[in-house]
């Protein structure tokens, strides 16, 4: 996992992973989470944003535990 920040931009939004964020992508990927219900969550304008971010980012984010994802953040602020 990179130690930069992981930033998403989608029209005139910049979105940084972060673990509330991945939870939601968590959701989004493991349940029946539709595109319009991402957008809301995300504070976006609409489902084609949503699918536009879904598009960008790293597929990995998606499947990735919120706790596995901070203490990796984490060890990267050790270092």
């Amino acid at each position: 996992m990179a130690c930069e920040p992981i930033v998403v931009e989608v029209g005139d939004k910049k979105i940084e992973i972060n673990e509330d964020i991945v939870k939601i992508l968590n959701e989004y990927a493991r349940t029946e989470y539709n595109l319009e219900r991402l957008a809301e969550a995300l504070d976006l304008e609409s489902w084609e944003e949503a699918y536009e971010f879904v598009k960008k980012v790293p597929a990995w984010i998606l499947w990735v535990s919120p706790t596995l994802f901070r203490l990796e953040k984490e060890k990267c602020g050790s270092s």
